[in-house]
């Protein structure tokens, strides 16, 4: 299926590894010029390898979020490098790095650099490139938020608030910026072993009795067998389709939406 994003110019934010790597090789692989704004090292081998597998041009920026003036530099020289943006993916996130439950387990203090990185980072981000989009009348921004910020999940409080943040937002954006023609979307990964979800693990498994532990595998394949009615991880590439999709003419009537790729996680009744 051709979903005319060929020389399209696409930003994807945390595009170094895991999720955001995926979805930066799928818009390479669809034709896209593809950015990775991203704060780790890695970034710069992640685009060179994407760019020899797929012929298109990926680059890579460190970009720290937390920053205004460095996402706007970044974005310059972005324009300056591949053109207008005409998609933005923001995968940019971090958590808290403990075990949240019950959450008096965390400090006040514990939630301060999740909100920045999460909240303030996603805001940041849109206001770095909604306002030439507007210029432009045309371009879509997808969210990658999670089902935590649906449901609640007690592991990670701080974590879970921030994404709910994001899907609140997004849709006030959507609103904002439809008369432009911009699009605002949000999509919410389930269980996908990425590095932030073995985090998740390591914080737990930090807290239990020798005879409590588990090891990465039995711990996730227990959550699997229990939370998911399809029974089988989600992969970064199963976000991918679904975000490649959002952004491409296809999806054209969409938008303000929160799109689950959860295996079944979270069904609302």
């Amino acid at each position: 299926m051709d979903l005319g994003l060929a020389s399209s110019v696409t930003v994807v934010t945390g595009g170094a590894s895991g999720i955001g790597r995926a979805i930066v090789e799928q818009f390479a692989r669809e034709g896209a010029c593809v950015a990775i704004w991203d704060v780790s090292d890695a970034a710069a081998q992640a685009a060179s390898e994407i760019e020899s597998a797929t012929g298109k041009p990926v680059i890579a920026l460190r970009v720290d979020i937390t920053s205004s003036e460095n996402l706007q530099a970044a974005h310059a020289q972005t324009v300056s490098s591949l053109g207008p943006v005409d998609h933005l993916i923001h995968a940019a996130a971090i958590g808290s790095g403990k075990f949240g439950f019950p959450f008096t387990n965390l400090t006040p203090e514990d939630w301060l650099r999740v909100l920045d990185v999460n909240i303030m980072g996603m805001t940041r981000v849109a206001h770095t490139v909604a306002p030439s989009m507007v210029e432009q009348k045309s371009g879509t921004m997808t969210f990658i938020a999670s089902v935590a910020g649906q449901i609640g999940s007690p592991t990670d409080p701080p974590y879970s608030a921030s994404k709910a943040a994001n899907i609140n937002f997004a849709q006030c954006m959507a609103r904002d910026l439809s008369s432009s023609g911009v699009r605002v979307n949000t999509v919410c990964p389930g269980m996908v072993q990425t590095p932030l979800n073995r985090s998740v693990w390591q914080a737990w498994d930090d807290r239990q009795a020798d005879d409590q532990k588990k090891d990465y595998e039995a711990w996730a394949g227990e959550k699997i067998r229990q939370l998911i009615p399809l029974g089988t991880w989600q992969e970064p590439s199963d976000i991918a389709d679904m975000v490649t999709f959002l952004a491409s003419k296809r999806a054209r009537q969409v938008t303000g939406q929160t799109i689950n790729v959860d295996g079944g996680f979270v069904m609302h009744w």
